[in-house]
C-alpha cells in the first residue's frame, strides 16, 4: 500500500525513469520471504527433534507453503519488472540510471529467490547439534542440490539482463535473434539445472534411512521447468512462424476513393528467410533439443555417483 501510494504521489509510469515504488515492492517481499524463512526453520528444528509431534509437522507444511507462496511473488515482481521495462518512451537513456531502476531490483529479486530457496530446502539445519561437535560440513550431494535449484534460477535472470540491455542499447523492440539467444541461455539452465539434481538424486548416501526429498524437489522443480520451457518456445516459435508471413503481405498506399484496399504477397527473399523465418525454426529445435536433454539427463544411470 506505501509503494502504491508512493507511486501515486511521484506519477511513476508517464515518461519518468525513477521508480522507487519498485524498491519498497522489493522491501516487502524480502520481509515476507525471510519472515516465512525463519518460520519455516523454526518449524523445522521443532519437526527434526520429534517427528511424532503433528503440530509440529502442521507448522513444518505450512511454512513450507508459506516460503513457495513468498517466493512465487518475489519471481512475478521480478518478471512484471521485467516487461514493464519495454516502455521507454520519455524515459531516460543514461545507463546509470537505467541500472539502478531496472536491473538491480530484478537482479536483487533473484538474489532474494535463490537465498531464500536454497536456506530453506537445501542448507536447512537438520537435528539440535551438540555442545562441541562440529557442524557437518556440505556434501557433494548438498552442492549439486544447490546448483540444481540455483541455476535455471540464475540463468533466467541473466537472459532477462540480456535482453534489456540489448533493448536499452538499441532502443528498439527485441529483434528475433535476441530471443532465440535469450531462450537458449533459459534452456542451458534448465539441462543443467536438471543433470544437477539428478546427480543429486543418484548420490550414494551412507545414512541408513535417506531421505531424498529435496532431491526428488529439485528433479521435479527442473521437470516442470522443462516441460514450461518446450511449451513456451513452441508457442513462440509458431508466433514468430506467423508473424514472419504476416511480413509478407504488401499493403497498397490508400488514396481517396480506394475501392478496394487488399494485400499482395510478395515472394520470400533470403534476407525474409534469415531475419524472420529461421528464428522460428530455431527456436523449434531449441524446444525439441531441451525436452529431449532435459528427460534423458533426468533418467540417465550415472557411474560416478556423488557421494554424500
Amino acid at each position: 500500500m506505501v509503494a502504491n501510494w508512493v507511486a501515486m504521489l511521484g506519477h511513476e509510469g508517464y515518461g519518468e525513469i525513477a521508480k522507487p515504488s519498485n524498491y519498497i515492492y522489493l522491501a516487502a517481499f524480502a520481509v515476507a520471504g525471510f519472515a516465512s524463512l525463519f518460520g519455516h526453520t523454526w518449524a523445522h528444528k521443532a519437526y527434526a527433534a520429534d517427528e511424532t509431534d503433528g503440530l509440529a509437522r502442521a507448522s513444518l507444511r505450512f511454512g513450507t507453503l508459506a516460503v513457495v507462496i513468498s517466493l512465487a511473488a518475489t519471481t512475478i515482481f521480478a518478471l512484471s519488472s521485467f516487461l514493464s521495462a519495454f516502455n521507454f518512451a520519455g524515459q531516460s537513456s543514461n545507463i546509470g540510471q537505467r541500472f539502478v531502476w531496472t536491473y538491480l531490483p530484478i537482479i536483487l529479486a533473484t538474489a532474494i529467490v535463490v537465498f531464500v530457496l536454497l536456506k530453506a530446502f537445501v542448507f536447512r539445519v537438520g537435528g539440535p547439534v551438540a555442545d562441541g561437535e562440529e557442524k557437518p560440513k556440505m556434501s557433494e550431494r548438498q552442492k549439486a542440490l544447490a546448483l540444481g535449484y540455483a541455476v535455471p534460477i540464475l540463468c533466467t535472470a541473466f537472459a532477462i539482463i540480456v535482453g534489456l540491455f540489448v533493448y536499452d542499447a538499441t532502443r528498439t523492440n527485441l529483434d528475433t535473434w535476441v530471443w532465440v539467444l535469450i531462450i537458449a541461455i533459459v534452456g542451458v539452465g534448465v539441462i543443467a539445472g536438471t543433470r544437477f539434481a539428478a546427480q543429486a538424486r543418484q548420490a550414494r548416501v551412507e545414512a541408513p534411512r535417506p531421505k531424498t526429498a529435496l532431491a526428488a524437489g529439485a528433479a521435479t522443480l527442473n521437470f516442470v521447468l522443462s516441460i514450461v520451457f518446450g511449451v513456451a518456445v513452441t508457442f513462440m516459435a509458431f508466433a514468430m512462424g506467423s508473424a514472419a508471413l504476416y511480413k509478407l503481405q504488401v499493403w497498397p498506399e490508400w488514396y481517396e476513393g480506394m475501392v478496394e484496399n487488399e494485400p499482395t504477397v510478395s515472394m520470400p527473399s533470403l534476407q525474409w528467410w534469415l531475419q524472420d523465418l529461421a528464428p522460428a525454426k530455431v527456436l523449434l529445435l531449441l524446444a525439441v533439443i531441451g525436452v529431449y536433454v532435459s528427460i534423458t539427463e533426468r533418467h540417465r544411470k550415472r557411474k560416478d555417483s556423488v557421494d554424500a
